[in-house]
């Protein structure tokens, strides 16, 4: 029904707008000059969920505080009388949903004796079709989020950076809050074991937006472990490998999600509302889980933020799988190939050697290098340095078959270019499906000479204190497990003092450039102030092996002469 406010002139006959607008499904008011109502129809009491009599006299802002008017608009429309529509949302009284709904207005100015007397707005409902917009604009959302997915997250072979690329592709599209929990790596890290009745996961992304960045850095950094208890909310979803969605309206509930109880008062300062865990699973194998929280005005997941978390964690399990296999055999192959690189044994108390084998870091696979020092007859040794072709385990086991073969071989006392030939057909024989380079010297400290054979390696330098250093030019033969033969050996002068340094490609070797003006520049290398062979390694690691992209092994030995202890130089 109307009513009228009273001592507020209408600016046209309520029993007319009675008759006229009583049945409309269309909510109307009139308003006057500061924006009162003086008139308002049965069908916008029902939409407000207010009597008319309430309206009265009251601005939209005295009875519906959550509902947003564009008030400018309407007087503007009073000061020129240009018809205008205008939106509105908000909440009223007369719904039970917790959701914002939406209207569509029509507002003109009313006159009256040449008088500005008000304005008539008409009210059309549109909560639906614009819910029904924005559900599309976000299902549009994110199927574009799932689109971009494969192309930003998995860039790497990485574990961490992969688990750190999801968490960040998911804010704030489809969380405030985002980490993704792992469980602990079989290779190279040792976690104690957690307590019964205790998950403990260690944290590998994390993501917030900004108003929460520095607030979540007190829950743990990315590479720290995180203790659940057993039926909370992320063990529940590791244990039934399905999605767990939950609103942390109660305290209870806050208790669930969190890893203890001393975070509920945190989780709700910083506004924590709802959750969603979804599982990180490949072949069946559960790897760790992608955990989602939404805050403050965010409003609460739906089913369908379920369904696109869901098939991004099914898409980012996939690179995290390759990611961890890689990782799990990169970790095997250098646990093996830093076994079977032990520290050579010293062949004589006058002879001396430094060795060193530098990965080329986590984002690469470990190759097969490796270098061995060999004790002889007559006061000699061979010193070997070889590469496997190849990475990965393969290649390390193939390494280790190498070394075994050149440690037998040299008990023969042969020439290298001998070695290198017997050498050649017994990986043959063995099958050994890993072509290598390999350089041998066998030095004789009493002679002052050191025998040289390679099979495709790169040349020796020889370093004196005075003369500075010496590529040597020898000849270069097929690799190993060819089956090509024709090694040579030649004879170089290398007398007490010395150094021999030996070394594996990944060295010098630098995309787009010559590999003989890679080698070329060794002949700069110079002993070190004290002279010290570890000392050499040092520089030489520090000059050439910053920017290496492939393993590293380097060697550098010396006779010594005079008192045990003591070289040629006096050290």
């Amino acid at each position: 029904m109307c009513a009228e406010a009273p001592d507020v002139p209408p600016p046209v006959g309520l029993e007319w707008l009675e008759s006229l607008f009583r049945g409309t499904p269309a909510g109307i008011c009139v308003l006057d000059t500061e924006l009162r109502h003086l008139y308002v129809n049965p069908a916008l009491e029902r939409m407000n969920g207010i009597p008319a009599a309430e309206h009265l006299g009251r601005t939209v802002a005295d009875i519906l505080p959550e509902l947003n008017v564009p008030t400018d608009i309407l007087r503007g429309v009073l000061a020129d009388g240009r018809a205008r529509e205008v939106a509105a949302s908000g909440r009223t009284r007369s719904s039970d949903d917790p959701g914002l709904r939406f209207w569509q207005c029509a507002c003109h100015r009313v006159e009256q004796d040449g008088q500005v007397r008000g304005l008539v707005v008409v009210i059309l409902e549109v909560t639906a079709p614009r819910r029904r917009n924005l559900e599309y604009e976000r299902v549009s959302r994110h199927l574009s989020m799932l689109d971009t997915a494969a192309t930003l997250i998995g860039t790497t072979l990485d574990m961490n950076t992969t688990c750190g690329e999801l968490a960040e592709f998911v804010v704030p599209e489809l969380a405030d809050v985002a980490s993704v929990e792992v469980f602990a790596p079989e290779i190279g890290q040792s976690v104690r074991p957690p307590p019964a009745g205790v998950v403990r996961l260690r944290r590998a992304g994390m993501a917030a937006v900004p108003a929460l960045a520095e607030a979540v850095r007190q829950f743990g950094e990315p590479g720290q472990y995180a203790d659940y208890q057993d039926g909370g909310t992320i063990p529940r979803c590791l244990e039934t490998n399905q999605p767990v969605l939950q609103n942390l309206s109660t305290d209870a509930e806050l208790s669930a999600s969190a890893p203890s109880s001393e975070r509920v008062a945190v989780y709700r300062a910083l506004g924590f509302h709802s959750t969603c865990v979804v599982p990180l699973t490949s072949r069946g194998r559960p790897l760790g889980c992608l955990a989602l929280v939404r805050a403050g005005d965010s409003p609460a997941f739906t089913e369908q933020d379920v369904v696109v978390a869901r098939e991004l964690a099914v898409r980012a399990a996939v690179d995290l799988d390759h990611a961890r296999r890689y990782t799990r055999e990169h970790g095997i192959a250098l646990e093996l190939q830093r076994a079977l690189l032990s520290e050579p044994r010293k062949p004589h108390p006058h002879i001396e050697v430094a060795t060193r084998y530098l990965p080329v870091g986590q984002g690469a696979e470990v190759g097969g290098d490796w270098f061995d020092v060999v004790p002889l007859s007559d006061a000699r040794h061979l010193k070997v340095m070889g590469d496997v072709m190849g990475h990965g385990v393969d290649a390390a086991v193939a390494m280790s078959h190498y070394r075994s073969m050149v440690r037998l071989l040299a008990q023969d006392d042969e020439p290298p270019h001998r070695i290198l030939e017997r050498l050649d057909l017994m990986v043959e024989k063995a099958g050994i499906d890993r072509a290598a380079t390999c350089l041998l010297a066998v030095v004789d400290r009493f002679r002052g000479e050191c025998l040289v054979a390679s099979a495709g390696h790169l040349p020796p330098v020889f370093i004196d204190r005075g003369a500075g250093a010496v590529i040597a030019d020898i000849p270069v033969g097929p690799p190993l497990g060819t089956g090509l033969g024709g090694y040579e050996t030649v004879s170089l002068p290398c007398g007490p003092g010395t150094v021999l340094f030996m070394y594996t490609d990944g060295l010098v070797e630098r995309r787009g450039e010559d590999i003989d003006v890679s080698v070329g520049r060794l002949a700069s290398l110079r002993l070190p102030v004290g002279g010290t062979l570890e000392g050499l390694l040092d520089e030489v690691l520090d000059r050439f092996g910053r920017d290496a992209t492939d393993d590293i092994a380097v060697l550098a030995s010396r006779i010594r002469s005079g008192r045990k202890g003591e070289t040629e130089t006096g050290e």
